[in-house]
Order: C-alpha cells, then structure tokens, then sequence
C-alpha cells in the first residue's frame, strides 16, 4: 500500500510539507525494491532515502533558528536516525541489497513508523510557531 500524504501531516510550512511529501514517496521505493527482492534498485533508493533526509534535516535546523524553535529537542532523533541509516546501508551492501524475509519486515516497518513518527511526534511540536508566519516563509539565507 505505502505511505500517503495527508493534511493531517502539515506542520505549517512549505518547505517542510514538501520535504515530507519527497520522503514518503521515497520510502515507498525503498519498500517496493524491498517487496521486488531488486537489490540494486534498493541501494539505489536507499542512498537517495538516506541523501534527502540528511537535507531535509539541514532545512528543518535552519527553519527552526529562524523562527527562534528551541530545536535542541530535536537533534538527537536526528543523530539517531542517522546512525540507524548508516547501519541499514552497511547492511545492504553486506547482502548484496537483499535482505531476508524478517530483515526487510523490520526495516520496512522501521522506515514507516520512522517517516511517521518523526512528522506527527517531532516536527508537529514547530506548528504552533510556524503558524505566525506565511506558509511559504523561508530562512533567509545567510551565505553560511
């Protein structure tokens, strides 16, 4: 079936929606590759999972100092999710990008519940604060 974007999973800003709406439909590759036992299109889905999660944690951190969000709460789900990646790539590339049964059950879900997770329990917190500035805002970029 896959992950699906809703309204329900808006924090309030462009930038972020979009971010998530890329992530979403990025995990569904990953777990079609899975489901397709096709291990090279699964590194590669994989690796651009991985690319745009690292960036779509730089413009949630930016977007948070711009708005003066405490995002310190933040980070260490970020560092977590991070290694967790690093962990799943390193085992990807150990089977040849195919996992047994149980392995591609739990990374499937643990993607899943991640993506999930991480927009309703910790991104939803910034909504409050984002909803005082126009839905477009974005960081003005510094050059740094």
């Amino acid at each position: 079936m896959g992950l699906a974007w809703s309204e329900r999973l808006s924090v309030g800003n462009a930038m972020i929606d979009s971010d998530h709406k890329k992530l979403l439909n990025m995990i569904n590759d990953v777990e079609h590759a899975i489901r397709t036992r096709d291990g090279a299109a699964l590194l590669q889905a994989f690796k651009l999972l991985e690319d745009g999660v690292r960036v779509h944690f730089v413009t949630e951190e930016n977007l948070a100092r711009a708005v003066n969000f405490p995002f310190t709460q933040n980070t260490p789900e970020h560092l977590y999710v991070q290694k967790e990646f690093q962990h799943i790539k390193d085992e990807l590339v150990d089977k040849n990008g195919v996992w047994s049964e149980s392995a591609a059950e739990y990374y499937s879900h643990f993607l899943s519940e991640w993506m999930i997770g991480h927009i309703l329990e910790e991104d939803m917190l910034m909504k409050p604060v984002l909803q005082n500035y126009p839905y477009d805002f974005k960081p003005v970029d510094t050059g740094a």
